[in-house]
This record gives structure tokens, C-alpha cells and sequence, in this order.
């Protein structure tokens, strides 16, 4: 069964250099770039109009984003090394601090906050997977090893009890936050991988990148359950629905893919360029229809709806 989604809005020219990050709260949008300042758009309008700019946020611009599901934190990784944490007050988001570790340009690389923004997780350029409260004076509260591979993406489960961290080398792994061990060793993709993700539920875990599928495992025993093919081109990002029916994808010859977990297959496919898709993000679910947001090398944010039968 094949889905439908048409072309809502798309904001063209968001930024003035590619949009790498996206990240989503109940009511807004927000974008990063090669360029020093974030951009948030509301998703309460069908124009998705600007809503707030933060200035300088990251001198040489921002390479990674990410929201706390309750949408109280966001947090920014930049080019420069420096992470900081954002807090939002009447949808306007103030600078809360930042996370220091001795942080020198591409210490930090992918970035997740957990639901409710307290803890922050982070990966290095020499593998090391770090953990840190953001209310306890933003400690490090937990500093996992792996195999030394660049640490190229990361995400934390809903439930905050588990981290996972995709690598250059094709290494994925799975962390216990409670007991700070190691749970798994997934079977890699010997690629790098570029985007891991946890379903809402916990149940699974999506990773992909440049072996040009999506690789499915399920969290609590370590197996590989499906691979989803269809993409020709490395995948930078993925996300996962609310519901944890459907996982969006976008890949580096600008096409977007949307799969049903159920039926292991693509269920639609959108070329809005033929530039990379840096990130892809579903929207919140405005009544029964379902939207998503895609950005990347053409500097816009383009956004879809589900098509409505009858």
C-alpha cells in the first residue's frame, strides 16, 4: 500500500549555505547551517513563517541539532566545538549555557537530548560516546568506549535508558545508561554509519548511512530484523513517526522515502532535488494527517502533508 503526500509550503533561500540539521518541537521548526545563526519556523501556520532568529548562535555555523521530545531543550553542536543549550520561554529560546569538555573543533559531533531534556549525549572523532546531566551544572555523568571510530551520529531512547551510537567504521552500538555497560554490538553495515534512531517505543533500532539501506534491529535481544532497500544513494537522515508506524529517510540524491515498519517496504518517494537531503523530520500531527520536513543543499525547507482521500 502506497502513501500519498503532497508539497505543503517550502521556505526557499531558509539560510544562506546549506541546512544540515533539523529538529522539531510540538509547535516549531528549527534549522542549522554553514552560516553562525539557527532559524525557527512555527508549524501552527500553513506558512511556516519565521518565528525567531538566533543570532551568532555558532560563529563558523552548525552541523547538528537536537530537541528534547518535550520541547523544553534544544541543544546545537557548531564547527567551532562549542555545544550549546537552549532554553524557550513563550516560544522564544533563550541561551542556557554550554557544554564544556576541553572541546576543541570536531570533539563533538552528533548530538540527542532525552525526552525531557535533562541528559545530553554526544559522540567524539576518536569514538568515546559522553553523557551529561543539563541540570547538574551540565556534568559529564557517563564517558562510554568503543573501538575508536569516528563517532558519526547518535540518538537516546524515549525512555532515556538506552544510547546509541552509529561509527565511520560501520559500528553500532547500544549502551545501558542505568549500568553504564555495553548491551550490544550490532552487526554492522562495514559503512559508515551516518543516522541511528530509536522507535518511539524502544522497540527498534534504525540505522543507515552509506551502505544505502536502512538496517532494523531489535533492541532488547541485539538482532538484525530487516533491512529496508530502496535508496541508491548514501542516507544522511532518518526519523521515526510519532506512532513508530512509518521511518522518513533522506538521502544524498535528494530523495525522500517513507517506509512502513509493518510491511518493510517504501510506501512513497519525493524528489524535491536533486541536491543531498541533510535532515528529515516529521512535524506534529496536525489531527489525523501526518506531515514531514525535509532540508539540505539547496538551502530550503520543504514541507509535505498526507494526502486526504475524498
Amino acid at each position: 500500500m502506497s502513501k500519498q503526500y503532497l508539497t505543503s509550503h517550502t521556505v526557499d533561500e531558509a539560510h544562506i549555505t546549506d541546512i544540515f540539521s533539523l529538529a522539531v518541537t510540538s509547535t516549531q521548526i528549527i534549522s542549522a547551517s554553514g552560516s553562525s545563526s539557527l532559524k525557527v519556523h512555527s508549524t501552527t501556520d500553513p506558512d511556516f513563517p519565521l518565528h525567531q532568529t538566533l543570532e551568532k548562535a555558532h560563529r563558523l555555523g552548525c552541523h547538528h541539532l537536537a530537541a528534547s521530545k518535550n520541547g523544553s531543550k534544544l541543544a546545537s553542536a557548531g564547527f567551532d566545538g562549542k555545544v550549546k543549550i537552549w532554553a524557550v520561554q513563550d516560544g522564544q529560546w533563550t541561551e542556557e549555557g554550554e557544554i564544556v569538555d576541553g572541546n576543541k573543533a570536531g570533539e563533538i559531533w552528533a548530538i540527542a537530548l532525552s525526552e525531557d531534556g535533562q541528559y545530553f549525549a554526544s559522540t567524539t572523532y576518536d569514538g568515546r560516546v559522553n553523557v551529561w546531566d543539563t541540570l547538574a551544572g551540565r556534568k559529564k555523568i557517563r564517558e562510554f568506549e568503543t573501538k575508536g571510530s569516528y563517532g558519526m551520529s547518535i540518538d537516546l531512547s524515549l525512555d532515556g535508558k538506552f544510547t546509541a551510537s552509529g561509527h565511520k567504521n560501520g559500528g553500532i552500538y547500544i549502551f545501558n545508561n542505568d549500568t553504564g555497560r555495553l548491551l550490544h554490538s550490532l552487526p554492522g553495515l562495514v559503512q559508515p554509519i551516518r543516522s541511528v534512531a530509536f522507535s518511539p517505543g524502544g522497540t527498534f533500532l534504525a540505522a543507515a548511512g552509506d551502505a544505502k539501506l536502512i538496517a532494523l534491529y531489535d533492541v532488547a535481544s541485539g538482532e538484525q530484523v530487516a533491512n529496508l532497500i530502496g535508496h541508491g544513494a548514501w542516507i544522511f537522515s532518518i526519523d521515526w513517526s510519532n506512532t513508530g508506524e512509518y521511518l522518513l529517510s533522506g538521502a544524498f540524491d535528494g530523495k525522500a522515502k517513507v517506509w512502513s515498519i509493518d510491511q518493510r517496504t517504501c510506501v512513497a518517494t519525493h524528489t524535491e532535488t536533486d541536491q543531498t537531503i541533510w535532515g528529515v523530520k516529521w512535524l506534529p500531527k496536525t489531527g489525523k494527517n501526518e506531515g514531514f520536513a525535509i532540508a539540505g543543499a539547496n538551502r530550503s525547507i520543504s514541507f509535505y502533508r498526507e494526502a486526504t482521500g475524498g
